[in-house]
This record gives structure tokens, C-alpha cells and sequence, in this order.
């Protein structure tokens, strides 16, 4: 019956409109029924598993904000550049998991981002890139369920800040010693 688009629905004229937008995106992702993965960069042709293939090279795995979407929906699907279905997060859990190094259980629902600590969340962004240096803080509110007004111009400030506000409401230091994720970590084991 609706339709959100991230890219349309968010009036950036708008300071209070966009703050407000930015605070509850991870739970419109969360709430929604469906999420369409729009990879302009991958032909529907590709075998997504494959060691080389586009899908695992799309830049779409290397957006900041990007990430919420990918973990925050149930039902995730992505579409190539023509939007036909390549596959679904739950058919490709492993390979999104040896792309991204996001904990396989959270990629499948059964695993609770509260039960993991700050370190290993903090560790999936640490590859992805923002347009803007604030967009790196402002895409992870809700991986870590933090509000923040968002000021744009603050830089590296935005950081500190959420830094700050993680730490106010979860007690875990980890968030001073994350690094990134393993490649060779067993999906299965954990180890």
C-alpha cells in the first residue's frame, strides 16, 4: 500500500525534516514488509556466489548507508541494473556475510544486534564510505538504537559524539579496540 524511498521521501531543505528522517530510518528498513536492493552495477546474468562476480564487487556493499539496509529488513532483495530479482539476503546469507563480514546470524534474523558487541558492529563499517564525514556517525544510529541530532559541518565531531552516546547507553568498551573482521572466521562455528 506505501512505498518509502530513501533517495525521495527525505526533504534535505528541510534540517528538522532530515534529522528526523535520519533518526527513524532503521526502524522504517526494520518495519518494512520488503526491501529492494537497487545494484545498478550488477548484470542479472551474474552467479552472485561466485568467487568473481559482480555482485560480490558492487559498490552498493561499500556505501555507509547501505549497511542499515541491508541488516535492519527482514526480506531483503536484490535487483540488477535491469531490477530483475538476483537473489534474496536469505538465499545469498553466506555470501553477504564473506562480502561484508556481518555476523551470519544477524544476516538471518536470529541473532539480536544487543547481543553482539560494539567492537564487531563498529567493524562492518569500517570499510564502507560516506559522502559526507558526518554520514559515517548518522548511518549507524540504529545499528547501536542511539538518537542524535544530526548538524552537518560538524565533521569528525559526528563521530565523537555518537561515540559518546553509545557508550551512555551500552556498557561495553569494546568500542575502543574494534578492527576489521577476519576473512577466514567459520560462519558455522563462529571461530
Amino acid at each position: 500500500e506505501y512505498v518509502w524511498i530513501d533517495t525521495c521521501c527525505i526533504d534535505q531543505k528541510s534540517s528538522s525534516e532530515l534529522s528526523e528522517s535520519i533518526n527513524s530510518m532503521y526502524s522504517l528498513y526494520e518495519d518494512a514488509d520488503i526491501c529492494y536492493a537497487y545494484l545498478n552495477d550488477v548484470d542479472f546474468m551474474s552467479d552472485p556466489s561466485a568467487p568473481d562476480s559482480a555482485f560480490r564487487r558492487s559498490v552498493w556493499f561499500t556505501r555507509g548507508w547501505t549497511l542499515q539496509e541491508l541488516i535492519a529488513p527482514r526480506n531483503v532483495q536484490f535487483l540488477s541494473k535491469t531490477w530483475s530479482v538476483i537473489c534474496t539476503k536469505a538465499d545469498m546469507a553466506a555470501t553477504v556475510y564473506d562480502i561484508t563480514g556481518i555476523d551470519y546470524g544477524v544476516l538471518c534474523g536470529y541473532t539480536r544486534l544487543q547481543d553482539l558487541s560494539v567492537a564487531e558492529r563498529m567493524s562492518w563499517a569500517a570499510r564502507r564510505e560516506t559522502m559526507k564525514t558526518e554520514d559515517r556517525a548518522y548511518s549507524l544510529f540504529g545499528i547501536f538504537d542511539v538518537n542524535m541530532t544530526t548538524i552537518y559541518g560538524e565533521g569528525e565531531k559526528a563521530f565523537r559524539r555518537l561515540q559518546y552516546e553509545i557508550l551512555s547507553q551500552i556498557n561495553d568498551h569494546s568500542i575502543f579496540s574494534w578492527s576489521l573482521p577476519a576473512a577466514s572466521k567459520d560462519i558455522t562455528t563462529g571461530l
